[in-house]
């Protein structure tokens, strides 16, 4: 007959004593798999003859994404100092759009020192309407200092001045930002993107100017 703390111990271990240690391993394998997969991020864009209008200076940007992607397009994009790598953001605990990814998502992480964009616009999916952004339409284009955005997919005709494939993250100096040591990177002195069109995560700015700001709800999006 088992004794009371026999009883206790097996009530405390239901089950197969290994699946935890099993779940655990599976689960930083993906995280692994993510890592790994962050070195090639932008090689593949390049090869794509694609580029991206932004950067962020480490593994993804420094505060929790909401999981929700929005589209960003322009006619033209115009930068100087430009830096890309892979990265990961990372969602909120517990978030509800994290779905089976663990609350990680795999982003091109790019820079541009300085930039200009023209017939910006910029909208999310909330779900039956669009929350729609449109800048920089008129005589005065839209401009940035020091952009910073984490995309997912991107496309547009691009070209650029004296650029360098191949970096380790960690040496970059064309926008002023450092990625993390080991992984591959690409920097050029400028950029130019037209029609350009971006699946983003995050944006950051040191200076953001809109001018002709127009903010809506519309049926559809960029």
């Amino acid at each position: 007959m088992a004794s009371s703390s026999d009883v206790t111990s097996s009530a405390d271990h239901p089950g197969n004593p290994g699946s935890g240690s099993v779940t655990e391993s599976a689960r930083g394998g993906r995280v692994r798999l993510r890592r790994a997969a962050v070195m090639a991020v932008p090689a593949t864009a390049i090869a794509a003859g694609l580029a991206i209008m932004t950067a962020q200076g480490a593994l993804g940007v420094q505060f929790a994404i909401s999981g929700m992607p929005f589209t960003v397009t322009a006619t033209e994009l115009n930068g100087t100092g430009f830096e890309q790598f892979g990265g990961l953001d990372n969602m909120a605990d517990n978030s509800p759009n994290a779905g089976d990814t663990g609350g990680q998502v795999l982003v091109i992480t790019s820079a541009i020192k300085k930039a200009t964009l023209t017939k910006l616009c910029q909208s999310v999916d909330l779900g039956g309407t669009n929350l729609l952004i449109k800048a920089g339409s008129g005589a005065h284009k839209v401009e940035a200092t020091d952009l910073t955005t984490d995309s997912t997919e991107l496309s547009g005709d691009a070209s650029f001045n004296n650029i360098e494939i191949g970096n380790d993250a960690s040496t970059l100096t064309k926008a002023g930002v450092k990625g993390p040591l080991g992984v591959f990177s690409q920097q050029a002195d400028t950029v130019r993107i037209a029609n350009l069109r971006q699946t983003n995560y995050a944006t950051t700015a040191g200076v953001f100017k809109l001018p002709g700001l127009k903010l809506s709800f519309s049926g559809s999006g960029c």
